[in-house]
């Protein structure tokens, strides 16, 4: 953080101090006491109840902005206690006089899938001229905003964050603090239900993008996305450019092959065509690409630059990572996180990758569908019908409705369905051998499966 007078703040916040003085340097600000990591830390006290005033204590010197009477901090020596109207209010004049003190492009990142990829492409790729800061792996929940937000400091030139959506007002209220001027939707699948309500409350939530682009900014979208072509976009006050591979648009990539550890494909840009290797396996991979080139290309990095930096970035743990496993079996690792999107993305990497092999799907359930989670796995299943794989095993009760769906849509694979994942090894024991790759897609909070999947690889 770029230190500040406690006077300074006191202007900015429009406080007043009621105990102690202002005769203190702040170095940090803490919205959450468990977030306070050292002395002169200036804290927002949002919380009410179940406060460790001890941890307070343990790291005064320090100020706390409070907007009722907090008796138990009168007892706590070097403790500078600031009186506000309205909290909120406060903090929120506190990030905009921050944000403010910093005039550095600011990506912001959304999408059902492929935002941390996306996101870390855009990082590995400016990190070759630039200091980056931006979201750690996917780290991207609400709390860790401020924190994020002071990373940023003198030393900073550019910054790249995750924009998530649990619920309606997500993505306005993480752009509030970092206020970008380039914004991405990756794509639009189905998540996050049991807080956005309906499908459309989720597409909603994401178009909140589209928003908070300012006036001479770039919202990046997604050509072929069906969901993302239902979005409002004249409320957009920038520039609007998509990328894509099925349908026309300025960033449009052809020819694409699997290579190397990685996809070779062709993108087109105003009539240039540039020859582009990414590491990690699947069309998707394509997608992420596209959109962290359109990105960089937006703040004035050449295409021939970049795609030279995207050559080196390494792919992150449990997405779509390919292993050897039981009875040397390829093993695509996709246990990271699972929605409609990335199984979709998943699946089709499984049939176009090694296509002379016997092909495998281990699915866990999706997790955050709301009331008619049954419904959305038996949707699942529909899709998962039409890909042409050999195995589908289920793990779960609701995964199972995948299973069952799938069997009634014409599937002519063999179909597996367990409630836990006894028994599965020994299954796959059976299946698996050099000539069989196997997908297991799952949550990360499937610990089960996480471990099956552990026991699988090490054959």
């Amino acid at each position: 953080m770029k230190a500040h007078t406690l006077g300074k703040i006191l202007t900015v916040i429009k406080g007043t101090i009621i105990q102690g003085n202002s005769d203190i340097l702040i170095k940090d600000v803490a919205r959450y006491y468990e977030h306070i990591e050292q002395p002169n830390t200036l804290l927002f006290l949002v919380q009410h109840r179940n406060i460790d005033f001890k941890r307070i204590a343990q790291y005064c010197p320090c100020a706390v902005v409070v907007d009722r009477e907090v008796k138990e901090l009168k007892k706590i020596s070097g403790c500078i206690v600031i009186r506000v109207s309205d909290i909120d209010d406060a903090y929120d004049a506190f990030i905009h006089f921050y944000r403010q003190l910093f005039d550095i492009p600011v990506v912001a990142v959304t999408g059902t899938s492929g935002k941390t990829t996306t996101k870390d492409m855009i990082k590995h790729i400016l990190s070759t001229w630039y200091k980056v800061e931006g979201t750690v792996r996917s780290a991207n929940g609400n709390p860790r905003n401020l924190i994020y937000l002071l990373r940023i400091d003198d030393s900073i030139q550019a910054a790249v964050y995750e924009s998530a959506v649990g619920a309606p007002g997500d993505i306005t209220y993480t752009c509030s603090h970092f206020l970008p001027n380039i914004g991405i939707i990756t794509n639009i699948g189905i998540d996050h239900l049991e807080r956005c309500k309906t499908l459309q409350g989720y597409i909603n939530a994401k178009a909140e993008m589209v928003s908070v682009i300012p006036e001479g900014g770039t919202l990046i979208l997604n050509a072929d996305d069906e969901k993302i072509k239902t979005i409002d976009t004249s409320k957009c006050k920038g520039n609007i450019i998509y990328f894509g591979i099925d349908t026309p648009c300025l960033f449009q990539a052809s020819n694409i092959t699997y290579g190397n550890n990685g996809m070779n494909f062709t993108l087109t840009l105003n009539k240039m065509k540039y020859q582009i290797f990414v590491p990690g396996y699947g069309k998707h991979q394509v997608y992420n690409a596209l959109a962290a080139l359109a990105a960089t290309h937006e703040m004035g990095i050449g295409i021939t630059q970049a795609a030279q930096a995207l050559s080196s970035f390494k792919l992150l743990m449990n997405h779509c990572e390919i292993k050897k496993g039981l009875n040397q079996a390829t093993i695509i690792d996709d246990t990271w996180n699972i929605n409609t999107a990335s199984l979709k993305a998943a699946m089709n990497t499984l049939c176009e990758l090694n296509q002379q092999h016997k092909k495998v799907a281990l699915i866990g359930h999706i997790k955050q569908l709301g009331e008619h989670s049954a419904d959305y796995h038996k949707e699942v299943g529909k899709m998962i019908a039409k890909f042409n794989i050999d195995y589908l095993i289920t793990i779960g009760d609701l995964a199972n409705n995948i299973a069952t769906e799938c069997s009634l849509n014409g599937f002519h694979g063999k179909v597996f369905q367990f409630e836990q994942t006894e028994g599965v090894y020994e299954l796959l024991s059976d299946i698996l051998n050099e000539e069989t790759t196997l997908l297991i897609k799952c949550s990360m909070f499937d610990y089960d499966i996480k471990e099956l999947t552990e026991k699988i690889i090490k054959g």
